[in-house]
């Protein structure tokens, strides 16, 4: 057991007991919470998210989400955003057409994936950014399983993250490690024994 708090922040949105259930299988200790302080004194946050990036942002913002967030990464306290909670971190996401204002803790915007098949769902190998801690330990033909039509298909952020890209048709961020701020754009509590090895590995950095 590692005796590493998390709190899987519930914002109305996201697999939040498969969340919970997959990092306790890594020996994490975890709670599912909105509670602005349990957040702040966590070891590390997960932001879990599916559907709309709009909805997200309207049930992050309805607990204060987006500063529990910005004051944990002020202080250099781990955050792992997972799917939608991955969009979420990006300034902006145009869903229908309408832009919605994200988090902004990286800039660029989240915009539709340009395949022929929408949504990308199932298992796909990602192509991870040398020196990943995420990553550490993967095989190349490590597959994690994605459900998403929308995507961050460049970076316009640091310049020392760690970028992880997979490929549907079109190259889209997978993951991103960026100091104490991290995100997934596949689920790691879907996606068996790699995603658990992941979530271990970021449980393992707390």
């Amino acid at each position: 057991m590692t005796g590493k708090s998390v709190v899987v922040l519930d914002y109305g949105s996201g697999n939040l007991r498969s969340a919970q259930r997959a990092l306790e299988r890594v020996g994490a200790d975890v709670e599912v919470t909105a509670d602005a302080q349990r957040a702040h004194n966590a070891d590390g946050l997960v932001v879990p998210g599916v559907g709309a990036f709009e909805a997200c942002m309207a049930g992050l913002r309805g607990i204060g989400g987006e500063r529990i967030i910005a004051e944990r990464l002020a202080a250099g306290r781990p955050v792992l955003g997972v799917c939608v909670g991955m969009q979420i971190l990006f300034a902006h996401g145009v869903e229908f057409g309408l832009e919605s204002q994200g988090c902004g803790q990286w800039p660029g915007s989240v915009t539709r994936l340009d395949a022929p098949v929408i949504p990308h769902m199932g298992w796909n190998v990602v192509e991870p950014a040398p020196g990943s801690a995420l990553f550490k330990g993967f095989d190349a033909d490590s597959r994690f399983y994605f459900v998403h039509s929308y995507a961050a298909q460049k970076w316009e952020g640091a310049p020392d993250a760690l970028l992880t890209w997979a490929t549907h048709q079109v190259r889209f961020l997978a993951a991103v490690e960026d100091g104490p701020l991290s995100a997934t754009q596949f689920h790691p509590e879907k996606s068996g024994d790699a995603g658990a090895a992941l979530l271990a590995n970021w449980v393992e950095g707390l």
